[in-house]
């Protein structure tokens, strides 16, 4: 088993995801000048909350209601209703929202949920940031809004910089803002004096030309927003399989008779999957959920597309909807490895009983080490640890090893509820092995199904964003572009914040994300940006990340994921992302820009790489920015598969 330590980073206080608790918050020095609100904090903005009448059914009508309501509000009715349209079809774009695959055939007409329409209107919206807003606004006013207000300002119109000394952003042109990254980042004294972020927004081709350009310059510090979601997914998944990513496609859930959905609200965070459920429902699958809390998602679903069997449709939409699980076990915070353990506890009691009977032993002969390693470890197990540290009683614990033992093709499904403790990993890993003793991977209808977040989050690992990029990928890079990458690894998200904090790091570049809002001490991150001499921030919208700056600080702003972005010659253009499953999808812009100053990602990181590497560089950085095409070629190369 792997130690704590090569599954997180612990935080400069110790402790793995720590945010501050102000007992007595009028003594605290990392208050703001008003003595109300830390600096780096959002203030409180949910005066108006209250408890309301709990839903029972997630979806359904009043989902549509609401996803009209905010998409036109943002957009106007008919920009709006086109971009729903347009939504993950294939010739649309991919939505921002979630890495829940698309159907690769017999898409429905809204091909989108609740909050994919959200991001949406968000992204699409008609307000505007411009350069008369951060006159009228100081970044001391600024910081003193909520960021729910910041969002609500609209998207940034022009690249902006923040002098030294100085209390307003003002304009600035970008050949200038270029010239200054360029500027700092050969004033540093070695290139790991900078680090370079993303979010998993950022799509494949500008996330392959950002990480060809870090390493270019000379570092292999390239963070993202998996090393604090995710990451301990990705860890657990190549020790056991060797890749880390799921084996699950969307057609497995035609073919299962069993899904575990474990530290995961599909309701909430993906809410696309419930069709896919559904389906599987339909067909006669069961589902356990795995949920402290007894989240709607989990339970019934209303599927207001659901139009095949109207019959069936009309009580489903008018009354109580579709019932999902069959079983749900609250387990304790955490106590999810020990429902593991004892799921595959009462297995094993009846393997003894009849060898071969439960476990898959061909499977476990062909593919799989450590196998009597695991049955002493579920021996030694006793049920009075199992039971405390779960919360569940054995006969719960009893009841989903039933399912499991009855079903021949099992997926388990897990997100962050997993993937949040200092004890991921083993968590993860436990999971796996469960699926493992039946032969649970490989075949139609099973294996472990890891749900992402962010849109992109899984292609720009793929495309080597990654601070510890495997030597196979660097030597193809070395090979087509003609230099040498560095080898050494480069620093993590909480790495990096902590040798910023230090002053190691002295430049940090974000593309996209909320590093700020993301890392898991927000006032110590805080204190980490505002000790570099340079932060710059690529971004569609104003996020607190840009007020809690370095000596010096840009806002670069980039066009929309839902936006023409066009080739010289007025044609248009397309990025790709990777899913959940592994599928690459291709991502047409529909809407005019925001404003005619934005650029694309790909535009911004050629001129970042041009401005910083000059003559050094042997990369056509035009002709890769003016037709993605040429970038894709790269790719080919460079990456298995592509």
């Amino acid at each position: 088993m792997p130690t704590s330590n090569e599954q997180s980073s612990p935080t400069p206080n110790g402790s793995v995801g720590h945010v501050h608790e102000y007992e007595n918050a009028e003594h605290d020095p990392n208050l703001a000048a008003d003595g109300v609100v830390p600096e780096a904090e959002s203030p409180d903005d949910t005066a108006s909350v209250h408890r309301g009448k709990r839903f029972k059914t997630a979806a359904g009508i009043p989902a549509v209601w609401q996803t009209l309501r905010y998409v036109w509000g943002n957009m106007g009715v008919i920009d709006g209703t086109k971009s729903l349209l347009d939504v993950n079809k294939v010739r649309g774009f991919d939505c921002q929202s979630c890495a829940w695959p698309s159907p690769d055939e017999h898409r429905k007409v809204a091909e989108f949920c609740e909050n994919g329409a959200k991001a949406i209107g968000d992204e699409g919206t008609k307000a505007r940031v411009t350069p008369e807003f951060f006159r009228q606004h100081s970044v001391k006013d600024l910081l003193g809004r909520s960021d729910f207000w910041l969002n609500k300002q609209g998207r940034l119109t022009h690249p902006m910089i923040l002098r030294e000394g100085a209390t307003h952003y003002e304009p600035i042109d970008w050949k200038d803002a270029f010239k200054l990254i360029g500027e700092e980042l050969n004033g540093l004294s070695s290139p790991n004096e900078a680090t370079f972020y993303t979010s998993g927004k950022l799509t494949n081709e500008p996330a392959y030309l950002y990480q060809l350009f870090v390493r270019e310059f000379g570092t292999n510090n390239l963070p993202d927003c998996s090393n604090l979601c995710h990451e301990s997914s990705g860890t657990a998944l190549n020790k056991v399989i060797g890749i880390g990513k799921g084996t699950v496609t969307l057609e497995d859930f035609h073919h299962t008779d069993l899904i575990f959905i474990v530290g995961q609200n599909p309701g909430t965070n993906h809410p696309r999957m419930l069709s896919s459920l559904e389906a599987a429902k339909d067909r006669g699958a069961k589902i356990i959920s795995v949920n402290p809390l007894p989240e709607t998602g989990n339970f019934r679903f209303q599927d207001p597309q659901n139009f095949k069997n109207p019959l069936k449709a009309a009580p489903t939409l008018l009354k109580n909807g579709m019932a999902l699980s069959d079983l749900w076990l609250p387990v304790k915070i955490n106590g999810d490895l020990a429902l593991f353990k004892g799921i595959m506890k009462e297995m094993l009691a009846e393997e003894e009983k009849a060898p071969g009977s439960i476990f898959d032993l061909d499977f476990i002969r062909n593919h799989t080490v450590g196998y009597e390693d695991l049955l002493q470890s579920i021996r030694e197990a006793s049920w009075e640890e199992i039971t405390e540290v779960s919360g569940l009683s054995r006969a719960q614990i009893r009841v989903a090893a039933e399912m499991a033992m009855q079903s021949k093709a099992t997926i388990g499904c897990w997100a962050m509820g997993l993937t949040q403790h200092k004890n991921a990993v083993e968590t993860i890993r436990e999971s796996l092995n469960f699926l493992l003793l039946r032969g649970n991977i490989g075949r139609p209808g099973a294996g472990p199904c890891c749900v992402r977040g962010h849109s992109n989050v899984q292609g720009d690992r793929t495309m080597g964003i990654w601070e510890r990029a495997p030597g196979p990928f660097l030597d193809a890079l070395e090979k087509r572009h003609g230099f040498k990458p560095p080898r050494e690894h480069g620093k993590d998200a909480v790495n990096s914040i902590v040798a910023m904090h230090e002053g190691e790091i002295k430049v940090f570049v974000s593309m996209g994300g909320n590093l700020l809002g993301a890392g898991p001490d927000t006032n110590y991150t805080a204190e980490a940006f505002q000790r570099c001499d340079l932060t710059v921030h690529i971004a569609t919208k104003l996020n607190r990340s840009d007020l809690v700056t370095g000596r010096r600080a840009l806002i670069l702003p980039c066009l929309g994921r839902n936006e023409h972005d066009l080739k010289a010659d007025g044609s248009h253009q397309f990025v790709t992302v990777e899913d959940s499953m592994g599928i690459i999808n291709p991502s047409h812009g529909q809407l005019r820009p925001a404003s005619e100053h934005l650029l694309s990602e790909s535009r911004i990181v050629a001129e970042m790489a041009k401005a910083t590497l000059g003559s050094r560089s042997k990369v056509p950085w035009d002709e890769l920015a003016a037709d993605y095409d040429r970038i894709r070629d790269d790719i080919a190369e460079v990456i298995p598969g592509f």
